[in-house]
């Protein structure tokens, strides 16, 4: 089996020791993206709706790096500090597909990285 690692500047680098995605026998798992701003690596936390598109936004950039699109996503799991979030997350991370949503689930966890209220990791196909 061969692993390839994606990493991109358009999204921001791991704090941790971790990668931003592994690429494995036509799998991409994406890390949990919080909404650091790339550019600044500055938080986008003025509100959570600006604070779901930044995670998004970095999910995507990861996608693009890796060679694909939010249509290749068969797999999510989105943490939130607390379900009061879940309609307006919902909101924001449904624009990001067009059709035939991937499978999620949704936890509320006590606590996020950097006391973000959001965090985002993904599996994609690269073949559909």
């Amino acid at each position: 089996m061969s692993k390839t690692i994606i990493n991109t500047t358009n999204a921001p680098a791991p704090i941790g020791p971790y990668n931003q995605a592994v690429k494995a026998n036509g799998m991409l798992y994406i890390s949990g993206q919080i909404a650091i701003v790339p550019a600044t690596r500055e938080l986008e936390i003025s509100n959570i709706y600006a604070e779901a598109h930044q995670v998004m936004l970095n999910l995507k950039a990861i996608l693009n790096e890796a060679g694909l699109g939010f249509e290749h996503v068969v797999k999510t799991t989105i943490l939130l500090t607390s379900m009061d979030l879940f309609a307006r997350v919902n909101e924001i991370y449904a624009s990001y597909f067009v059709d035939n949503y991937p499978a999620r689930e949704t936890f509320a966890v006590k606590g996020l990285p950097k006391n973000v209220n959001v965090e985002i990791s993904m599996i994609a196909v690269e073949t559909l």
